[in-house]
């Protein structure tokens, strides 16, 4: 195939399933290709690989027939959602250590006399106070404390952690300490992922942007090495075109930008769903719908006017009642802005405290998955009763893989049929 009319191929991996679709250009036909798999939790890019070698195997296309290759996920979101980013320091001014546990000081629910906050993803021991200050029109209050900031670096060491973030007192007015701190730790702590607020969130207001730069180094680990991964499985498998990620915005962003703030990835997957309902909104016509992305771990919505998606500069992850504002982690970054629960189809049912039926945020993911994947899971999830209730049809459901199991004789998913009864 001639290099200026090579096939597109995008990806998308969310905490069930992974999707590969592939377009060829019009001059061959402007035909598509899909896959779905399971994703590979322990190593996305697996998941990743084989579903690019089933659309490469129907479109009889090489590796190096591929001309780019646009990725969107919600790995760094479900690693929010379910918190299972790294362990992770903050370096702060003195004073502001628990910023990231006061938050806006307001009840999100006023008369709930058994409010639930959300917990920083940064717990007080694992947050270090340093003095210093800047004013807010940038100018040097006090100093930076290297001598406590050295002994700042032992405890962390001590600590092990395995991501940093550091967040002064107006440093996006000016973020000479930031710099010079992040140097420090940087030398004294070599290999560890260092995140600047200024850097991630050179903007005002203390909370969101310390609560941004906490959330870019929880996620930055597990995104770095997913996206170094991937990269060079395609290039040691013939892939040498450019690999863009989708931004929460609805942009795209190289590989190496993408790896230090992939805080910015967190509506990847989701934004390219809703820049594709507003395609389809004004190719019919349609000047304001709702567009409903459900997937294995979190369910999103968003509102699409005059063909465009809703856009906002701030936005809430991970809300823990009742998608209340303010019951979520704050986040400053350009988002196509929607709504986002932790109720997908691997979303796990339990009762709680008071007994009744809760679903979420938790998940049983692709490992081992729903019950009725026949892959060792033992819980129940939505996929599970949609199957019983015969709202799935098991045949139908992610184009026939995985096969669904349902006991014959007990309605059971997972076929956990006892000895001798058939499964279906």
């Amino acid at each position: 195939m001639q290099t200026n009319s090579k096939a597109r191929l995008g990806v998308d991996i969310g905490g069930t399933f992974t999707d590969v679709a592939l377009e060829l250009p019009r001059e061959h036909g402007g035909r598509r290709f899909s896959a779905k798999v399971l994703t590979t939790a322990s190593a996305p890019e697996r998941g990743v690989v084989q579903a690019i070698a089933v659309v490469l195997e129907a479109a009889q296309l090489a590796p190096s027939d591929v001309g780019i290759i646009i990725h969107g996920t919600t790995l760094a979101t479900n690693a929010l959602i379910e918190r299972k980013g790294a362990r992770t320091a903050f370096v702060t001014t003195a004073g502001f250590r628990d910023v990231l546990e006061m938050g806006y000081e307001k009840r999100y629910e006023h008369y709930d006399l058994e409010l639930e906050l959300p917990a920083p993803l940064v717990p007080r021991e694992l947050r270090f106070p340093v003095a210093e200050r800047m004013r807010a029109d940038g100018k040097v209050l006090t100093p930076l404390d290297e001598e406590v900031l050295e002994r700042v670096v032992a405890e962390i060491r001590d600590a092990r952690v395995e991501s940093l973030a550091v967040g002064f007192l107006h440093s996006y007015a000016n973020d000479a300490h930031e710099r010079r701190a992040g140097e420090i730790l940087a030398r004294a702590l070599p290999g560890l992922p260092i995140t600047l607020s200024s850097g991630v969130c050179p903007e005002i207001r203390e909370y969101e942007r310390f609560s941004t730069a906490a959330a870019n180094a929880y996620v930055r680990p597990l995104m770095s090495r997913y996206l170094a991964s991937l990269e060079a499985e395609m290039r040691r498998r013939g892939m040498k075109c450019p690999l863009y990620l989708m931004t929460s915005g609805g942009g795209l962003t190289t590989i190496e930008a993408a790896r230090l703030y992939p805080v910015r990835l967190i509506e990847s997957g989701p934004a390219g769903g809703a820049i594709l309902s507003a395609g389809i909104a004004r190719d019919t016509g349609e000047e304001e719908v709702l567009s409903f992305d459900m997937g294995g771990t979190t369910a999103k919505i968003c509102f699409i006017a005059q063909g465009r998606p809703e856009q906002s500069r701030k936005f809430e992850v991970a809300r823990i009642w009742r998608n209340l504002k303010g019951s979520g982690l704050p986040l400053r970054i350009p988002v196509t802005e929607m709504v986002e629960i932790g109720a997908g189809g691997g979303s796990i049912a339990r009762t709680d405290a008071l007994g009744k039926i809760a679903v979420g945020p938790q998940s049983a993911g692709s490992e081992p998955g729903p019950a009725c994947y026949g892959r060792g899971g033992t819980q129940p999830t939505v996929t599970d009763a949609d199957l019983v209730l015969g709202r799935i049809d098991p045949a139908a459901f992610a184009g026939g893989t995985p096969t669904l199991l349902l006991c014959a004789h007990r309605g059971r998913p997972g076929g956990g049929c006892a000895a001798g009864e058939p499964g279906t």
